[in-house]
């Protein structure tokens, strides 16, 4: 069974907006997360991506144009030699109380079950940048891992107790350059 990493996107893939990534336009790669990608690529993860996406409850756009977002992200990739295996998203509302949006597991849960992997017997990363990320990868059994990306910076330093102990990195590359050096023989 190949090995799976799960990514957050805003603020680890690709540059965090306050106001919403809401066309492909603002759709901006954090230097060196494609290749970071790539690199997982190459070494046979597969690589899928959990994303809340409440602009589109908010009506801010709508699911063709978040569809064109991912195909902007997929066709960068695609220019590295790499990809994403699944893209999963929240589209509701933070206060729609529904059953798929981070802190909830769901998501994470949805891509164990998507690639068959028990989330509890094997320790996949989930790599984010808010405390949202790393609640919904503990509850669901994955190795949360914290990025200062985004809004890391800020989730670093108002970390609960229960997630002091995460590893944290600056960006994504370094994340998998530190996981990639751990699996190495």
């Amino acid at each position: 069974m190949k090995p799976l990493v799960i990514l957050d996107r805003d603020g680890v893939i690709n540059v965090e907006s306050p106001d919403f990534i809401k066309s492909p336009e603002e759709w901006n790669p954090i230097p060196g997360s494609l290749e970071a990608i790539v690199k997982l690529n190459h070494a046979g993860y597969w690589v899928a991506v959990a994303t809340n996406q409440s602009g589109v409850g908010r009506g801010l756009f709508d699911l063709a144009m978040l569809e064109s977002i991912h195909q902007k992200m997929r066709d960068a990739l695609a220019k590295l030699g790499g990809h994403v295996d699944l893209v999963l998203f929240c589209p509701h509302l933070p206060d729609a109380h529904c059953e798929c949006r981070k802190p909830k597991p769901t998501l994470m849960n949805d891509i164990a079950t998507h690639f068959k992997i028990d989330l509890k017997k094997t320790p996949v990363p989930a790599i984010g940048d808010s405390l949202r990320d790393l609640i919904a990868a503990q509850t669901a059994g994955c190795k949360p891992l914290l990025v200062l990306t985004g809004n890391g910076q800020r989730t670093h330093e108002n970390l609960p107790a229960d997630l002091k102990q995460i590893a944290v990195y600056s960006d994504l590359a370094s994340a998998i350059d530190a996981l990639l050096m751990s699996k190495a023989p």
